[in-house]
């Protein structure tokens, strides 16, 4: 589902992303650590195109993600050809950008009625049939003030799924939340994994990386240092680094 081949990111003069290659196939869960600053959510960013690459491949779904190839040159798409991309491309925050001034039913209707065309009555049923999903169909004409976090960021995953993607992508979703909260969102998660999703997670859960994830990637400085399952990862890290890492959060 992702393929990376020899991913580079620079900010400036700030390479954040060092040759990364990676590949996830559909209907795993692939969890990524690191410490902050490792590249984790720029990596994420560039699987849907809202960081563009400087040098590398990312294909979704056998895709190249954001450019055409003609020969040996890649042209970036236009950005049309890509938000058609990005349809397929669920993402899920830290923070959860939920639209305060709409309930959390039109949070989660707005995409599909914009995007997909899709009538009301239908984004409507849609939308309460996934806010059942994620266990909030009695909340549906609350607003985002009137939610605690977590059930904001179930709203902001069900929005996500509004539009039928074929992957998955979480950034930190629980790094906003109050400890007692977090364990709803993964919840939610876990039943996700369940029912076949791909997931790539950027996360600090590491009971759930062991418990949930097919494969675990520590990344540090820009680069993956680690690949492997995560109960071996966690369990018996081969690299120092991973050990000096996983000692500070273990």
């Amino acid at each position: 589902m992702v393929l990376a081949e020899r991913v580079h990111k620079s900010f400036g003069h700030i390479e954040v992303l060092k040759g990364i290659d990676l590949q996830v196939r559909a209907g795993e869960v692939c969890c990524v650590v690191g410490p902050s600053g490792s590249g984790k959510s720029t990596f994420l960013r560039c699987i849907n195109h809202l960081e563009k690459i400087n040098a590398g491949r990312l294909y979704v779904d056998g895709r190249l993600v954001g450019y055409r190839q003609k020969g040996d040159r890649l042209y970036e798409m236009r950005e049309r050809e890509v938000a058609e991309q990005r349809r397929d491309i669920g993402m899920v925050f830290q923070r959860f950008n939920l639209f305060p001034h709409m309930t959390a039913a039109e949070n989660v209707m707005e995409a599909p009625m914009q995007v997909k065309r899709l009538r009301k009555a239908a984004a409507a049923e849609r939308a309460q049939r996934l806010l059942d999903r994620v266990g909030l169909a009695d909340r549906a004409h609350h607003y985002p003030a009137q939610l605690s976090g977590g059930q904001q960021q179930r709203v902001a995953i069900a929005r996500a799924l509004a539009m039928e993607p074929k992957l998955m992508l979480f950034d930190e979703p629980t790094s906003a939340l109050d400890p007692e909260l977090v364990g709803e969102v993964l919840d939610v998660m876990r039943k996700l994994a369940e029912d076949g999703m791909t997931m790539i997670v950027v996360t600090h859960e590491m009971g759930f990386a062991r418990e949930v994830g097919d494969s675990l990637v520590f990344m540090d400085d820009g680069a993956v240092v680690e690949h492997g399952v995560p109960r071996e990862v966690l369990a018996n890290p081969r690299h120092e680094r991973t050990k000096a890492f996983l000692s500070k959060v273990l």
